[in-house]
């Protein structure tokens, strides 16, 4: 492996199940008085801790959770294909888009936009990691972990067939 291709680990399971969980209490506290919550995973690794943070939700809150995937082009982001996968309501209510690795803030920001045009009552934004090199008006209002990379260091998050998660820095 050249120095290049080098990674180091950032988050193991155990690490990131902590983080979720603490990202839990932080969507809840600032959330006290929503009747529901709904929680929308970008696809796919958005979605693995979308599923992971409901969870979690549920096990400290008697307010529903509602979950969906939102289904993007991160290609062609600004593309009409956006959509919810299970078209869940959102009008007037609480939601949490939820991303595995925040960057340049260009997926979260047109992932974005297609909830906003429903009227959300209050749209806030939940990402495991935070790079810091964003290139569009975006932030993380949940925050696993948050690092000051260079641009030419990339991070990343990978899910073994095993189910064992890892946050890497390459």
């Amino acid at each position: 492996m050249s120095s290049s291709e080098e990674r180091s680990i950032l988050l193991e399971h155990d690490s990131i199940l902590q983080k979720i969980n603490r990202m839990a209490w932080q969507v809840y506290e600032t959330n006290p008085h929503a009747k529901r919550l709904v929680l929308i995973g970008i696809a796919k690794k958005g979605t693995v801790i979308n599923t992971l943070l409901a969870e979690r939700l549920r096990s400290i809150t008697k307010m529903e959770i509602l979950e969906d995937e939102i289904i993007i082009d991160k290609g062609d982001p600004s593309s009409d294909k956006t959509s919810l996968k299970n078209g869940t309501a959102i009008k007037d209510e609480h939601v949490i888009l939820v991303d595995d690795v925040l960057n340049s803030g260009q997926t979260l920001m047109y992932a974005a936009l297609p909830i906003l045009q429903q009227s959300p009552h209050k749209l806030q934004t939940c990402v495991l990691a935070n790079r810091d090199h964003k290139r569009f008006p975006i932030k993380g209002d949940f925050v696993g972990i948050s690092l000051s990379t260079t641009l030419q260091e990339h991070i990343s998050f990978e899910r073994s067939k095993g189910g064992k998660m890892t946050v890497y820095l390459s």
